[in-house]
């Protein structure tokens, strides 16, 4: 059975009025609204078609018929027409990002405020992190006879503290050449650069305190590896309960569970992490409460090895379209902005 213009053509007439109504859409309604030239006995052999094809369900016995995921994926790789931002909502975008220049947590907070109130869905945004977190500045300093504090900066100023007991803390004099060794040796690296040769070599510079050196590297794993955690951001969760699809308590109690769980998110934007928007359907989610959603994602980049994603969560039956230009619209904002307040962190 082929899926010809025809079919093709009832498939897309069905997709936008469910996505417009939800509402099951009948052979009759097709008939009136879309004027295919067909009679309503025609298109329902169609349908009959398309519902033994698996590109739509017919969720009672005496109802019309809504899309499956299936239908939902050929329409988006296949049918969806491209819309392009109104002037109204570029400006906004414009002006959110504009507003908060030079805050990057509070950008964020404002962009996925912004993009749910555009879009009428729940915004997921994660802050940009370096694929390879390096090393800025290291700094030991005194704390007590038996103590030591080492500070750890990353080039994405994330700064951590470590307290390293030894048993006898060396003289305040030693301690700033201590320092000054370790920044020689570490400055400008990765966890992924600390190999063995760069071990031994802090042994070496280091030998009358090489009981040292296990500490230091415990403690710029751990300050690494936070560096990297994803912080998330999110705005809308509301939005949600005005789709019938989740009028449903159990369904939406489901559902705001898997939002509240911030693994979840971050495995949910990491999954979307790809050079270009990325759609999700349904059952293609990963994620087990979100098997009744569709979830959108755009990476955007602060520099070559630093970047996040923002996810737009809806209804499978969501405006697909819509979102994805305003996506488009809001990375394109975000990376001019972000890209400058890279350069000029990294020349001061």
């Amino acid at each position: 059975m082929s899926l010809n213009e025809r079919k093709i053509q009832i498939l897309q007439a069905i997709i936008n009025d469910y996505i417009e109504t939800a509402e099951p859409v009948g052979s009759r309604t097709i008939a009136k609204k879309y004027n295919l030239g067909i009679s309503s006995a025609t298109i329902r052999n169609e349908m009959s078609d398309l519902e033994e094809m698996g590109f739509i369900l017919q969720p009672h016995a005496s109802s019309g018929r809504i899309p499956s995921d299936l239908g939902y994926r050929l329409y988006v790789d296949h049918l969806m027409q491209k819309k392009e931002l109104g002037s109204e909502e570029q400006r906004y975008l414009q002006s959110v990002i504009a507003r908060n220049v030079g805050q990057i947590d509070y950008l964020l907070e404002e962009t996925a405020k912004a993009l749910s109130a555009l879009t009428n869905y729940t915004t997921i945004i994660s802050e940009p992190v370096s694929r390879r977190t390096r090393i800025k500045q290291i700094r030991l300093l005194p704390l007590d006879s038996t103590a030591v504090l080492l500070v750890i900066a990353t080039e994405d100023n994330f700064i951590k503290n470590h307290v390293i007991q030894m048993g006898e803390a060396p003289e305040e004099e030693r301690i700033f050449d201590i320092g000054l060794c370790l920044n020689q040796v570490l400055q400008g690296y990765s966890l992924q650069d600390i190999d063995t040769s760069v071990i031994n070599r802090l042994r070496t510079e280091l030998y009358e305190y090489r009981e040292m050196v296990p500490h230091i590297l415990k403690a710029i794993e751990s300050t690494m590896r936070s560096a990297e955690k994803v912080q998330v951001h999110m705005s809308g969760t509301k939005n949600i309960l005005a789709f019938p699809e989740f009028s449903d308590i159990q369904k939406a109690k489901s559902l705001f569970q898997t939002l509240e769980e911030k693994d979840v998110l971050v495995t949910l934007l990491e999954s979307g992490q790809s050079n270009d928007i990325q759609i999700l359907i349904g059952s293609e989610n990963s994620v087990q409460g979100m098997k009744n959603c569709s979830v959108i994602t755009a990476t955007y980049k602060m520099s070559d090895d630093t970047r996040g994603t923002i996810g737009i969560v809806g209804p499978t039956r969501m405006d697909y379209s819509q979102v994805v230009s305003v996506l488009h619209g809001m990375v394109s904002n975000m990376e001019k902005v972000l890209k400058n307040l890279a350069d000029g962190n990294q020349n001061t």
